[in-house]
């Protein structure tokens, strides 16, 4: 039983599960002399996808830049090991202006592992928060869609001429790029 989402190429994955997993079983691998050349190459693969996605946003040319989504997934407030974190450090240390939305991640809502792992490893970020999706794109001449959010779908009317959106996503369906400044990775 395969779901078709995973038939779906798309952005990278992350979270506090599946690379910890691959980690522990591509070493459980080498342990036992077992060759895993896919399981092997799936990390990489996916750090690739991260700098793909950085460099897009670079390549837009903009340094106000807005991120819709930064837990590597919708619904959840873990930005242990999310893709948009990466993506964001990367862009801070270019000098990027960032302005980050994200409905399930607040300061006042966080508790536990989540909570503890931003406050050591990336306390910066409450300073990039706004409030809501407007703020965003009000802010920003570039808007990358980092997760599948149902509110980031409807963000296509309140864009602005010339705003460019990288959308790591679909979030626009099967929409694809034709030059107007709506770009997607892997599709």
């Amino acid at each position: 039983n395969l779901s078709p989402a995973y038939l779906r190429p798309g952005f990278a994955f992350g979270g506090s599960c599946l690379p910890k997993d691959l980690r522990a079983i591509t070493h459980h691998a080498r342990v036992n002399d077992v060759a895993t050349p896919i399981l092997s190459a799936t990390l990489d693969s996916n750090q690739r996808q991260i700098e793909r996605a950085y460099e897009m946003v670079r390549a837009a040319g903009s340094r106000n830049v807005g991120v819709l989504g930064l837990a590597f997934k919708a619904g959840t407030d873990d930005l242990r090991e999310s893709p948009m974190v990466s993506v964001v450090e990367m862009l801070i240390g270019k000098g990027a202006n960032l302005a980050i939305y994200d409905r399930d991640v607040s300061e006042a809502r966080l508790i536990g592992s989540n909570r503890e792992y931003i406050e050591h490893e990336i306390p910066h970020i409450w300073s990039l928060m706004r409030g809501s999706v407007d703020e965003v794109i009000d802010a920003s001449e570039v808007i990358v869609i980092g997760n599948g959010s149902g509110e980031f779908r409807l963000i296509e009317p309140k864009l602005r001429q010339g705003q460019v959106v990288i959308d790591l996503v679909r979030a626009f369906g099967d929409r694809t790029s034709n030059g107007d400044g709506y770009r997607g990775i892997c599709w």
